[in-house]
């Protein structure tokens, strides 16, 4: 199959046949249909998580089931699946108390001493990010890392909920309680910012303030739900976000994942407040705040891991929300590559250009 490797942090990816295996127990291969392009694979090609080359990224897909694994009963040929990064054992504390998103084992691969799931044509172990690798035709995953759906889903806006959608809509509706009329702030508007911004308009939120450095942006906000717009690259963005909001937000959701931002959300915070951190700041940087300011003002400071998931549970649900009108994904597409123009699409993700690109395949 074509896949894009990353040979090294910081350099484009390599466009390459490799080679998958048959499906063992419990395992599922997946036709590939689309693969979202999320930030989180621009902090690993850029080196901010240990994920070593070479390796096949991308983990926000959807696709058809091409074949089962031994003892794999939930999934037939021809369904239609979304993967998630959270695979989960079913065992841990994690799981049973119903926190299967923070299971110990979901990165955990095939048994030691086992094939590799994806080599080169040689035969050298190529890396599986996250247990799906979805820049590539094909997929081979464990069962617990996809969920079906309903067939009727377009299968390239199926893959956004995969990773972007369940992040930062799950942060508004799993990770916090959000009441009616409240005042949030979403910091950075792709694609799971843009999310959280739904989620806050779904639950009923009062103002919804987006805040970004791309104007651009900003009808597109508004159109999912924003009701004021900041331009954090003119103004004093946490003196306006505190004017627009009376003395800081209730809950402000950072959706970006650096230190400058997150020093930010937490200084946007109203007094008795809650800052979210969705977005994933390099494992190697640190962000400075005032503990004495959380403390004064009894700030709440939050971390929500890929949308606090149940995903079997939510996105079915999300899917629905699509179909009723109350979840807007048409929008957030802001283009449909090819895997080869894969490096063209990260020039644009680190530029800013865009809400959301997908990859289509054949």
């Amino acid at each position: 199959m074509k896949a894009a490797v990353m040979r090294a942090y910081h350099a484009p990816f390599e466009i390459e046949e490799v080679r998958i295996d048959a499906p063992a127990s419990g395992e599922v291969l997946v036709r590939t249909a689309a693969s979202g392009i999320c930030h989180s694979d621009l902090t690993v090609l850029e080196g901010g998580l240990p994920v070593p080359p070479p390796c096949v990224l991308g983990h926000e897909p959807a696709g058809v089931v091409e074949a089962v694994g031994e003892g794999v009963t939930q999934f037939s040929e021809g369904d239609h699946v979304v993967g998630c990064t959270t695979s989960w054992c079913g065992e841990c504390r994690f799981c049973t108390e119903g926190r299967p998103y923070l299971c110990p084992s979901q990165y955990v691969g095939r048994p030691e001493g086992s094939a590799p799931r994806l080599t080169t044509p040689d035969g050298k172990p190529m890396g599986q990010f996250a247990n799906l690798s979805s820049y590539a035709e094909q997929m081979l995953c464990p069962e617990r890392s996809l969920v079906k759906i309903r067939d009727d889903m377009p299968l390239d806006l199926a893959a956004l909920i995969g990773c972007g959608v369940t992040t930062g809509l799950g942060a508004v509706l799993n990770t916090v309680s959000i009441p009616a009329g409240a005042s949030v702030v979403i910091v950075g508007c792709g694609g799971v910012g843009l999310s959280a911004l739904q989620g806050a308009r779904i639950v009923g939120a009062g103002k919804i303030v987006a805040v970004d450095t791309q104007k651009w942006k900003f009808d597109l906000a508004r159109e999912l739900g924003a009701t004021d717009c900041i331009d954090a690259s003119a103004d004093d963005v946490v003196a306006a976000v505190h004017e627009a909001t009376g003395g800081g937000a209730e809950f402000v959701f950072e959706c970006i994942g650096l230190p400058a931002t997150v020093q930010q959300a937490i200084a946007m915070t109203g007094r008795g407040g809650t800052a979210i951190l969705v977005g994933l700041v390099p494992m190697t940087q640190l962000a400075e705040f005032s503990p004495a300011d959380v403390t004064l003002q009894e700030k709440k400071i939050v971390g929500s891991y890929m949308g606090s998931n149940r995903f079997r549970f939510d996105m079915p649900k999300y899917i629905d929300f699509y179909f009723d009108g109350r979840l807007h994904l048409d929008e957030m597409i802001s283009s449909r590559i090819s895997l080869d123009q894969v490096n063209d699409a990260f020039d644009r993700l680190r530029r800013g250009e865009v809400a959301r690109q997908v990859i289509v395949f054949d």
